[in-house]
């Protein structure tokens, strides 16, 4: 009877209805149930046993999944005890329901992995700035619940950033680079993308984001700017080694960019000389003692720092080319100077690599000068070089000087009877002759086959004749290279003495090498061996040079 009640109650109802007796048996089942059944056999034996002790239990409800007409659904069923001790069950299709929910679940799983992996720092701030969730890993070596309850801004590596907008606080999206201080008190920069909680009246609950560590490229990018700006420097210290045509001006000229480069107080640009010693080649605010420099570097491969005896910081660096040594650099500051950085090492490393280079570039250069303007076989300057240098002098001569015109005695027969190799030998003798008697300023060339001259700066008559009295009396050296006694190889030597206030304006490179050569066939005519002095230039003298 209460069966017939309950399905004729029941009979409207839009899901499945189920009456099962107090033995488990069903006793009604309305279309809907009938329809289940009918497409899933196995659910009827499940129900039933479920069913028995469900209305009385704490667990009266069992999600199914079956298969309906249009497919595979969940049905959520609730057992409802009836007074006979039958049940009551009762079908809900939540089919829609429970995707959603999983569907929610996963995306809320798929949100959680995507943050993690993407960031290194999730975040949220509640209404006062504290942070009220941080992702379960935490971040910078802290644990999360560390962090929970604490102001981010306690993180901030400067504390007066305190004073900028912090995204933790922002009131609007924002994305920013942030440098907190990790839990072992290193620096670490965060890229932040943060984004306001508001209200449904549009006041400010807090804020949420994401920090990804930025750290290694910072530091990455800051190294490629350093390297950038470092050739930069390195390009302009050595721009005028290309576009000066005087080495010492052109050295000045980056030992003093270099100085300026490295906010040095003086730098030093040291090259190894002919013998092999190291010497300053050019320097700037101050003078430089490279001996204990020299003694530090000889087994350096990178920058050192050294103090000398005035107690200046020294930061110096080899050059190398060729993986041999030819130079240095060396810069100082006071003692109460800044202490040279890391990046003060980078620098003078890369300006000495360059330096390297420049200093085999300039030896090279000055190797050709010298083969263009000495003579290969003496080494005294050539006919060339020597008139050039001879016509500058006399331009701006602005005292009494003197020109020698040396004439070898007896010369050709050395060459006729015992040959070249041996005349070649008499006439480097006579040129270390002539460079043991001359000064700085003076100036010494081989004219050509047996003919030398020297220009003696600022001699008069007595000085002159006596420097030739002087070469005369050494000549007797020679002698050994004659052919007979008769025939000794000897000097001939013509005077001629310049005055720039003769009358009739200064006198030519011509016109006194003419009154030269005049005097030393004088000597000659008198019995070689002898010296003669030229007479005065006259008034009408002319000519080019």
């Amino acid at each position: 009877m209460l069966a017939d009640l309950l399905a004729d109650l029941l009979a409207g109802y839009p899901g499945p209805v189920l009456v099962v007796s107090p033995a488990g048996a069903l006793v009604h089942a309305n279309t809907a149930a009938r329809t289940l059944l009918a497409a899933d056999p196995a659910l009827w034996p499940r129900l039933g046993v479920w069913s028995r002790a469900a209305a009385a239990s704490a667990r009266p409800s069992l999600d199914a999944r079956v298969e309906g007409a249009t497919g595979r659904v969940t049905i959520e069923f609730t057992a409802v005890a009836l007074g006979d001790g039958a049940s009551l069950v009762l079908g809900r299709d939540i089919t829609v329901a429970t995707e959603l929910r999983n569907a929610l679940t996963e995306s809320r799983q798929r949100y959680k992995e995507l943050v993690e992996a993407s960031s290194d720092f999730a975040w949220e701030t509640g209404p006062d700035g504290c942070l009220v969730f941080v992702s379960p890993r935490g971040t910078l070596g802290y644990d999360a619940d560390r962090l929970i309850g604490r102001s981010p801004a306690a993180l901030l590596a400067d504390p007066s950033d305190r004073e900028l907008p912090l995204p933790f606080t922002t009131p609007r999206p924002v994305e920013t680079d942030l440098w907190l201080r990790a839990a072992n008190g290193e620096p670490v920069c965060l890229s932040i993308s943060a984004r306001p909680i508001l209200g449904t009246d549009g006041s400010w609950l807090g804020a949420r984001g994401v920090g990804r560590d930025i750290t290694e490229e910072i530091r990455r990018f800051e190294a490629l700017a350093r390297a950038h700006a470092s050739e930069e420097v390195v390009e302009h210290v050595f721009r005028a080694l290309g576009e000066r045509t005087d080495p010492d001006g052109a050295l000045h000229h980056a030992a003093s960019e270099a100085a300026h480069a490295l906010g040095a107080e003086g730098c030093a640009l040291l090259r190894i000389a002919g013998d092999g010693a190291f010497a300053v080649a050019a320097t700037v605010d101050g003078p430089l003692d490279p001996a204990p420099v020299v003694a530090r570097l000889s087994e350096a491969r990178a920058p050192i720092e050294l103090v000398d005896d005035g107690a200046r910081r020294m930061l110096a660096c080899p050059s190398r080319y060729r993986h041999e040594i030819n130079g240095a650099i060396c810069a100082w500051r006071p003692p109460v100077g800044e202490p040279f950085t890391r990046d003060d090492h980078a620098l003078v490393s890369a300006i000495a690599d360059r330096l390297g280079i420049a200093l085999a570039h300039l030896a090279h250069l000055d190797r050709l000068r010298r083969l263009s303007e000495r003579d290969g076989l003496t080494g005294l300057y050539n006919r060339r070089t020597f008139l050039e240098r001879l016509a500058e002098v006399l331009d701006h001569a602005d005292e009494t000087s003197a020109l020698l015109f040396v004439d070898l005695d007896n010369f050709k027969p050395v060459n006729d009877l015992h040959g070249h190799q041996r005349g070649d030998q008499v006439l480097r003798e006579v040129a270390a002759l002539v460079l043991d008697h001359v000064r700085a300023g003076d100036l010494a060339g081989r004219l050509g086959g047996d003919e030398f001259a020297i220009w003696l700066d600022g001699a008069a008559d007595a000085a002159a004749a006596a420097v030739a009295d002087r070469l005369l009396a050494a000549s007797v050296g020679l002698r050994p290279w004659s052919v007979a006694p008769d025939r000794p190889v000897g000097l001939s030597i013509g005077i001629a003495i310049h005055d720039p206030s003769a009358p009739g304006g200064p006198e030519t490179v011509r016109d006194l090498l003419a009154r030269a050569d005049g005097a030393m066939y004088q000597a000659k005519a008198r019995g070689r061996a002898q010296r003669a002095i030229a007479a005065p230039a006259t008034s009408d003298h002319n000519g080019n040079g």
